[in-house]
């Protein structure tokens, strides 16, 4: 076998990084060509390496994949998988390096007759590319992006904890605080409407969308021109709701709890909180937009500067206002969560300069009202379990409403901090299924929905060992008592039985919604579920009270997760339902023996706190052990997504 230099002319060649030309198939990664049997695998996988992609009809056949799909007019059947243009009658443009990132080059294309002898170039190192918005993130980056998100979650969720607990000491549980907490529905269905589920599904496919665009090069700038589009007719629709509710408050309390003995202090707190819609609207926005350029920092501050919001309000005005300081602090706490990200958005929507015209770009698509609809649809309907809860009881004695909110609140701390992942892959979910890679799409499903349960389920089994000293150590002070701690933690445990249904739906609906197309299913799913909720409640709650409610919502939200589970593969991502079923079996397990082994422990403990770290323990090294031992999917990257590091990353 000889070496000859390479050669322009009918053998075809590839530009690389700069353009050199090579004929044959790439031999090193100085773009030598072999001649003999037509080329060498070897030779077209190391050509591609420095950006010399060789001809020929026998070098890698992944390289003529990657020219046919990369190279807008490539031809031949060459090329490494590595990089380089795949040429032969008109080598391509754009080629796509082995990581995955698409690598703008004037690729020299051959053609003609043999023009003899080319010069050699030196060997050389290309330089790494520089990262694009557009490339498929790396496992790290979200690995990194998700180990932020929670850290600042938490930070969230223990300054909500803060908030319950400083309601809790100040009002105890009571007709205030029941009536306080009829006017936190708006703000629960708000967070819900316009930052967590509905306009996120709307707003980020779109945002992608938007942000794709731009890098390849449209016209103007899509970004700003999406912004034009939809901010002032979103602003417009926030103040109009925010209007209705504050006039509409006592016709809304008293649809939502007809039996509170102090309708009219529901009223005055309804008509503060009213006042967040206007807030949340604009954050969930601001979410949105930066959660489609992977910005992850600041919208994870946002529950951070709410709940701070609140706090502060409760302990300046509450001598004076009593419970209405808290919903005075909803208005505030509204406020700075848009404060928080605005000066984020401003620096990406100023960032890229306008340009004057792209061939080959992907038009825009308009926002679909459809889509609209069955988003807002799902999302209310999931929201309005709060509302049958919150209706049932009512009419129990008082306590009852407030004993069910600190359940869910402290409940819920699992669920929340498992679907950040969810929050973190969906634009890449989103990314995937816009362009047509179904098979990255499913493996991130997938992915995902193992290391939730895993997460979760771990949570759902400390919640349930060790609830009392839970509630103890967080609320039993001031006018809190022992017997409300003693409810509550009866109403936690129930509530917590339905934590891996409620998980389920938040990961399984956003790939429903990922694709930015209108779908029914996920609100005939959710339907379901509100019906079972509905009559399981009002036959329990006569016999069994707050936890007849309690099991309701286990109960129907299960149902819900199982349709939708069921509905994946023709409807959305499609998912291989069986082993994803079989695989989260293993963690159910491991978690239902993990909190018999952690109750035991605490229950021999009398200090509350011993008690807790006695069975947290237990139930962390026997979950453990028995996840390792099943081989439960989710459970190896957890724990290695907590040591991996991602160079090239912003977040901010």
């Amino acid at each position: 076998m000889t070496v000859t230099p390479p050669r322009a002319g009918a053998e075809g060649g590839a530009g690389g990084e700069v353009g050199d030309v090579a004929g044959g198939a790439g031999d090193g990664t100085a773009g030598y060509t072999v001649s003999g049997m037509g080329g060498s695998m070897v030779g077209a996988t190391a050509g591609g390496t420095s950006g010399h992609a060789g001809g020929g009809a026998s070098a890698h056949p992944a390289g003529a994949t990657a020219g046919g799909t990369n190279g807008h007019a490539g031809g031949g059947a060459s090329g490494g998988p590595a990089g380089g243009t795949v040429a032969g009658t008109g080598g391509g443009a754009i080629a796509r390096t082995g990581s995955g990132r698409r690598d703008r080059a004037p690729g020299t294309v051959g053609g003609g007759a043999p023009a003899g002898p080319v010069p050699l170039p030196a060997a050389r190192t290309a330089p790494p590319a520089p990262p694009h918005l557009d490339d498929p993130p790396s496992s790290r980056f979200l690995a990194k992006a998700a180990l932020v998100t929670v850290a600042l979650s938490i930070a969230g969720a223990l300054l909500g904890l803060g908030r319950d607990q400083a309601l809790a000491h100040l009002f105890g549980a009571g007709s205030e605080t029941d009536a306080f907490l009829v006017a936190w529905t708006v703000p629960e269905f708000a967070s819900t409407l316009l930052i967590e589920d509905g306009l996120a599904f709307i707003l980020i496919p779109a945002f992608s969308m938007a942000v794709a665009r731009r890098a390849q090069g449209a016209p103007g700038d899509p970004v700003r021109a999406l912004v034009a589009t939809t901010l002032p007719r979103l602003s417009l629709a926030f103040a109009a709701a925010c209007a209705l509710l504050i006039v509409g408050a006592p016709y809304l309390v008293e649809g939502l709890a007809p039996g509170l003995p102090d309708p009219q202090l529901a009223v005055d707190c309804t008509r503060l909180t009213a006042t967040c819609v206007l807030g949340f609207g604009f954050a969930g926005y601001c979410s949105a937009v930066l959660r489609a350029h992977r910005r992850f920092v600041a919208p994870a501050v946002i529950y951070v500067a709410y709940n701070t919001g609140i706090i502060t309000a409760m302990f300046v005005l509450g001598g004076h206002w009593g419970v209405r300081s808290a919903a005075l602090g909803v208005a505030l706490g509204s406020g700075l969560m848009v404060a928080a990200q605005a000066p984020s958005v401003w620096r990406q929507l100023r960032r890229k300069k306008v340009t004057e015209d792209a061939g080959g770009v992907e038009a825009a698509r308009p926002m679909d009202l459809s889509l609209v609809t069955t988003v807002l649809l799902f999302a209310l309907c999931r929201q309005s379990q709060v509302l049958i809860e919150r209706f049932l009881a009512s009419s129990l004695p008082s306590g009852a409403i407030s004993h069910l909110n600190y359940a869910q609140k402290v409940a819920q701390m699992p669920m929340v901090l498992s679907l950040m992942l969810c929050t973190v892959t969906f634009p890449v979910v989103a990314q995937a299924i816009a362009e047509g890679d179904t098979e990255r799409a499913r493996t991130r499903v997938e992915r995902d929905l193992a290391l939730v349960s895993c997460t979760v389920l771990l949570g759902t089994a400390v919640v349930v060992a060790c609830a009392p000293q839970m509630i103890q150590l967080l609320f039993q002070r001031g006018a809190f008592t022992a017997q409300d701690t003693a409810a509550t933690a009866s109403v936690m445990r129930v509530y917590a039985l339905g934590l891996l249904g409620h998980t389920l739906v938040g990961a399984l609906v956003r790939s429903y919604f990922s694709g930015g197309r209108p779908t029914w299913y996920p609100l005939f799913a959710m339907t379901a579920g509100i019906i079972a909720t509905s009559w399981i409640g009002a036959l329990t709650v006569g016999s069994w009270g707050v936890l007849g409610i309690a099991a309701a919502n286990a109960l129907g939200i299960t149902i819900s997760a199982a349709f939708l589970l069921y509905g994946m593969g023709p409807r959305s991502v499609p998912i291989r339902t069986r082993q994803v079923l079989a695989e989260l079996s293993k963690p159910v397990r491991a978690a239902l023996v993990a909190a018999v082994a952690g109750g035991f422990c605490a229950s021999r403990v009398d200090s509350p706190l011993l008690a807790l770290l006695a069975g947290g323990t237990a139930v962390t090294v026997v979950f453990a052990l028995l996840a390792w031992a099943l081989g439960v999917q989710g459970f190896a990257p957890a724990l290695r997504s907590l040591t991996q590091r991602l160079p090239h990353v912003r977040f901010r």
